[in-house]
């Protein structure tokens, strides 16, 4: 089923179709062990998006398991806001760690690393540029489509301040700016602009981007928030199609201090290898709509992972071989970098959202010297305040203090994991199964006492996915 091929950070990639739905997605190898005598310096950057969550939802729920190329392990964890301590001392971001049990593979551990934003609270935003970036192609055309995608945008200028600016620029078969810039308090003119939006013709994408940016370049806040906020399900099908010119155009602007985030929207001809790319070239996150749900939670209720607060987010952990013999990151495997771009300014990495949360999970196999209360890594991350800027190091030692516990947070994301690894069904899921899976989450609720800031209940929804899931069998 492959459709062509390519090589990613030393992947082999496949384009792949595998379920006949028309949507694409970019295959990956799951990152291998590493043994710490030959490298015991493991880099990589951050991963907001939350897309791949979603898109598996919406599959779950219709009665089918993603296919495995949709299965990014990193986006099922960021998706979840965790229980982490909030930044001090006026940082950004900040950092925490701790080393438990692996539960699919006993004699191994697991590292969870830990990265919090900081709030930004009501009335302390930074003034609002965005350009909504339209989709309204033929494609679009369904409810779960262009209209859904109006009732977003409707929704989050309710909540915006009365000061920001909206701009609308749609595509089809052609590029058109339906709205000037135009303050927030005049909500009235900009939802009814949006509401007189009909979806038709082919897909110009590569023209209405270059016109978004230009328009948000030309209203742009200095010191504050500039964002394009495109909406599509990714189906480019005339111009300039290429994906090196379409990321080539969304690196230039992000250069200059425009943000992106893309979100996709249906099934289809969803071409989310295309969507995840250009927002990371963008300088943005890559979210799926599925539902009206989904719809509040990206736009209304974490609407301030739409103002960027630490940049070019990197990790680094260095292992003690004494203590490590080898490791493996779960996830990530399109955000491995090389242990020369962490020191590197120039490198491009991650944004973290205001109030965002960014977890990662390292297995390990202890080495010989391996044992409690004793440091068996440090931990280096790098943001950036603002694009350009130099960056700004944290540091911290990671130490065992019960290497056979968990805490809730390490139940959460061990059981995420678990699920995400039975769904891409890889060599290196162990005794993972969905039974264990909806144990630790469980265990997770259970033991974080009712944390739930949003109040959306996702923890409890996801068990009803796994029991799903489990229930879906594959056709031989």
């Amino acid at each position: 089923y492959a459709d062509s091929f390519e090589s990613v950070n030393g992947h082999v990639v496949v384009l792949t179709d595998p379920d006949g739905t028309g949507d694409k997605f970019d295959d990956f190898l799951d990152n291998p062990f590493i043994d710490t005598e030959v490298e015991n310096v493991s880099t990589f950057s951050v991963d907001a998006d939350g897309a791949a969550y979603a898109y598996m939802r919406r599959m779950v729920n219709q009665g089918f398991r993603p296919t495995r190329a949709a299965v990014r392990i990193e986006e099922y964890l960021n998706y979840f806001t965790f229980d982490y301590p909030d930044p001090a001392g006026g940082k950004d971001v900040a950092i925490n760690a701790e080393v438990g049990a692996c539960p699919w593979q006993p004699e191994h551990k697991l590292l969870r690393l830990g990265i919090k934003g900081r709030d930004i609270y009501q009335g302390k935003h930074p003034k609002s540029n965005y350009v909504f970036l339209l989709d309204i192609s033929g494609s679009m055309a369904t409810k779960d489509k262009l209209p859904l995608l109006q009732e977003g945008m409707k929704a989050m200028i309710d909540y915006l301040d009365p000061d920001d600016r909206i701009s609308i620029v749609t595509y089809a078969s052609g590029e058109k700016k339906v709205l000037e810039s135009t303050p927030v308090r005049e909500a009235s003119k900009i939802k009814k602009a949006i509401g007189k939006l009909v979806a038709s013709g082919s897909t110009a994408g590569h023209s209405g981007m270059r016109m978004a940016y230009e328009e948000c370049l030309a209203n742009y806040i200095e010191g504050g928030n500039n964002r394009v906020i495109m909406g599509t399900d990714g189906d480019f099908n005339v111009g300039e199609t290429s994906t090196d010119a379409i990321l080539e155009l969304a690196e230039n602007y992000a250069a200059k201090g425009i943000y992106l985030t893309v979100c996709g929207f249906g099934t289809g001809n969803l071409n989310d290898g295309m969507m995840e790319k250009v927002s990371n070239a963008g300088n943005g996150t890559y979210e799926y709509i599925d539902s009206e749900d989904e719809l509040t939670k990206v736009f209304v209720i974490e609407r301030n992972k739409f103002i960027s607060v630490a940049n070019d987010v990197k990790n680094q952990v260095t292992f003690d071989k004494e203590m490590v013999k080898s490791y493996r990151l779960i996830g990530y495997e399109n955000r491995v970098l090389g242990k020369e771009d962490f020191d590197n300014d120039k490198k491009d990495a991650g944004e973290i959202g205001a109030s965002q949360t960014i977890t990662a999970l390292y297995e390990i196999v202890p080495a010989e010297g391996f044992a409690k209360s004793k440091v068996i890594a440090k931990y280096d991350l790098r943001y950036k305040e603002a694009l350009g800027d130099a960056s700004i190091p944290l540091t911290m030692d990671i130490a065992v203090s019960d290497p056979d516990g968990s805490s809730a947070n390490l139940d959460l994301a061990a059981g995420i994991a678990a699920y995400g690894m039975m769904l891409r069904q890889t060599r290196y899921q162990g005794s993972s199964s969905f039974a264990m899976a909806h144990e630790l989450v469980s265990r997770s609720i259970r033991n974080s006492a009712g944390f739930d800031p949003y109040q959306l209940q996702l923890r409890e929804n996801l068990l009803e996915l796994i029991d799903k899931a489990d229930r879906i069998k594959y056709e031989d």
